[in-house]
């Protein structure tokens, strides 16, 4: 009796436990999102980059934003930040990083944080007369991190989808051929073979050196009760420009415009509109053929352009399918790539255009001697630079990032080659390595090529970096 009884009591357990992983399978799996901001603007005074001579901050226009997503499948979570910056250095991106994945519990190679690129924001990497303000890049670290927590508090059941949108007229490549007998010198004393921003409707005008990319490729989130969560987008524009004093440029404007768009205004937790910079290292908005007959007002024609972009966005949004739950995921890999340093006749040469100049830095004046500063600097680079590359998955949507101002045909082979049938590039994430052209495009010359903080990686990187991003990828695919 006591072993019948035994026996019954196991039999009983062990339909208990058959039940409860019945359950368990049975149970829906549940896609959890967050969005939140931080505010990151500095105080009056600040450097401001983005040009050859530095700004100071004398009057902030519109406020500065980290604006975080956070992505949790159930097994993994993902965090995607983009930050109202010209561009951010890696160390400020790995502190940010640590402090938040120590609040948060997400891996730090699961987070993929960037610049938008607008040349109206506080300094925090040193590109030519602009030093890096230390003071700011601790509190920008820290803010961006808050940015994360904040989202991560947020954390409630949503649905996810994905959409592409169209907006040709508002990219431009910037890089022309000219007629042949325009000079088109450099300031290391060569000549090139093309001319960034060669002039609205120069006659010398003969085709662009690349092509664009006009797709917009957008992120939605809603709650399970239909209530507009956040949007990101991904546009292939390099900024616009405009704005007095400290703005988010475009960027910021389609942030808001999309929230009013969507009627998705005073929510709480509050919707969360970000656009984020895609492969625009040689793209600008200026028709320089046809040229732009229209007088605009201090930062009308940013606006014009967020508005342009958020209505495309919005006209593509009945077609999106919203999904309960997709599979996360995240990969990354730090890549060694050469950089390319002066030898010691163009360090020379360089020294004695210093010796003449009539000031000093950070008054010097002209390519020539901006250049030969930047030509004495990257003597004491070291010879080799370590980067991240990263690819997130988000269901059949595969984001990469890359630190680098990234040139647009690098962008649509990423789109072109890429196993999932949606994807984007996000440019200036994780950190700052410069600009990003091909090997095609180095040999052209121009502005994007020429050796300084802002250009110094070595002419074959970007085939390196889409071979691991693809093997990235593929990784995630599996």
């Amino acid at each position: 009796m006591k072993h019948s009884a035994i026996r019954h009591f196991a039999l009983f357990c062990i339909l208990c436990i058959f039940a409860w992983k019945s359950s368990g399978a049975d149970k829906p799996r549940v896609l959890r999102a967050g969005a939140a901001t931080s505010n990151i603007t500095p105080k009056l005074g600040v450097s401001i980059n983005g040009g050859m001579s530095d700004g100071k901050a004398t009057h902030i226009h519109d406020e500065l934003h980290s604006r975080a997503l956070v992505l949790d499948d159930g097994s993994s979570k993902i965090a995607i930040v983009v930050n109202d910056s010209c561009m951010i250095p890696r160390e400020v991106f790995d502190e940010a990083k640590r402090l938040a994945s120590a609040a948060t519990g997400i891996p730090a190679s699961h987070m993929m944080m960037s610049a938008t690129h607008t040349h109206s924001a506080a300094t925090s990497a040193s590109v030519f007369q602009s030093e890096a303000d230390m003071e700011y890049r601790a509190f920008l670290a820290v803010r961006i991190a808050d940015a994360v927590l904040r989202a991560h508090n947020n954390l409630a059941p949503a649905r996810l989808g994905w959409g592409k949108a169209s907006v040709p007229d508002q990219v431009h490549n910037r890089r022309w051929h000219m007629a042949p007998g325009t000079v088109l010198k450099n300031p290391f004393g060569g000549e090139d073979k093309v001319r960034m921003n060669p002039g609205v409707q120069n006659p010398a005008l003969v085709k662009p050196a690349g092509p664009t990319d006009p797709e917009v490729v957008f992120l939605t989130l809603q709650r399970t009760n239909g209530q507009h969560l956040a949007l990101l987008a991904n546009y292939s524009l390099h900024y616009v420009g405009g704005n007095p004093g400290i703005s988010a440029d475009y960027f910021g404007a389609f942030a808001d415009r999309i929230q009013e768009l969507l009627r998705a205004d005073r929510q709480d937790p509050p919707f969360v509109g970000i656009m984020a910079n895609g492969t625009s290292g040689d793209i600008n908005n200026i028709p320089w053929r046809d040229g732009d007959t229209n007088k605009y007002g201090p930062g009308e024609k940013l606006r014009k352009v967020a508005d342009r972009v958020a209505t495309e966005v919005i006209k593509a949004l009945p077609a999106v399918k919203f999904h309960d739950w997709v599979p996360l995921g995240a990969a990354q890999k730090e890549v060694s790539l050469a950089v390319r340093k002066p030898d010691s006749a163009a360090i020379a040469r360089a020294q004695g255009i210093l010796a003449k100049a009539p000031n000093q830095f950070p008054r010097l004046r002209g390519l020539d001697e901006i250049y030969a500063r930047e030509t004495v600097q990257m003597a004491d680079f070291p010879d080799r630079v370590e980067i991240i590359l990263q690819a997130l998955r988000l269901g059949d949507l595969a984001i990469t990032a890359i630190p680098c101002e990234v040139f647009v045909e690098i962008g649509l082979e990423m789109k072109a080659k890429n196993p999932f049938p949606a994807s984007f590039t996000i440019s200036l994430a994780n950190g700052y390595n410069a600009y990003l052209p091909t090997p095609q495009q180095h040999a052209l010359g121009g502005y994007e090529t020429w050796r300084a903080k802002s250009s110094y990686l070595e002419t074959g990187a970007s085939p390196q970096i889409t071979a691991v991003l693809f093997e990235l990828l593929g990784r995630l695919k599996k």
